[in-house]
């Protein structure tokens, strides 16, 4: 099982690692957070590839993976979702059509989520995320909603001085397993992103871990002292 633990992580890397330059410890970290069923959070300025690492490993996975782009005007039905009216097939003998209310799922339903810049949308949103991060479930309009596993959250975030950022409450950082800085590459990696980014060749990244393979990594890790 460990032998097979260390492998899926050798598939990821060596993936992962067609398109990100550097970054080896945050890779590490996040796969060490994914396999012990955490969530993690990476603190960078921006334009370090923080979403690009997790867009890139969430395309070496076969999950189900979607993205929020955290603003100061985002709601929080804007990620669990909310009930909207709808009108059904049946009619009344008054001739109008039957409505009721049904639940619309938000972006927090799936696999992988990546929370882009979580700290630029104020706490009343970030809560939004509390009961899903810990109970891996949505209670919305009074119903539970159970999250389909393996489910995490990815988050980046900007140093909180720079303007127009809201430091995450403590009861939202204690959610999260890892706080990863993500630090300025070296020279010579720098030299090989303007070569890779100014070419003509694309690197496709293919699923190489599914969701299955995930789950038994995550049960492998619970079982070691």
């Amino acid at each position: 099982l460990v032998a097979a633990l260390a492998e899926t992580r050798r598939r990821l890397l060596e993936e992962v690692g067609q398109v990100i330059v550097g970054q080896r410890d945050v890779l590490d970290q996040v796969l060490t957070a994914l396999f012990a069923k955490g969530h993690c959070v990476m603190t960078g300025v921006p334009g370090l590839a923080k979403t690009l690492i997790v867009s890139s490993l969430a395309k070496t996975l076969s999950l189900d993976f979607k993205r929020i782009q955290f603003t100061p005007d985002l709601m929080p039905t804007d990620i669990t979702g909310t009930m909207v009216l709808a009108e059904g097939d049946q009619a009344h003998p008054g001739g109008r059509g039957h409505r009721s209310f049904a639940f619309q799922s938000g972006p927090i339903f799936t696999n992988m989520l990546l929370a882009d810049e979580i700290n630029r949308t104020p706490p009343k949103t970030q809560a939004a995320l509390l009961e899903a991060m810990q109970e891996h479930e949505v209670t919305v309009g009074g119903t539970t909603y159970r999250l389909e596993e393996p489910f995490f959250v990815l988050a980046t975030q900007n140093p909180i001085e720079q303007e127009g950022t809201y430091p995450l409450p403590e009861a939202q950082r204690d959610r999260f397993l890892f706080n990863v800085i993500v630090d300025y590459p070296s020279r010579d990696q720098e030299g090989e992103i303007i070569d890779r980014t100014t070419s003509t060749l694309e690197m496709e990244l293919s699923p190489v871990v599914s969701g299955r393979e995930i789950i038994e990594c995550q049960h492998t890790v619970r079982r070691v002292p």
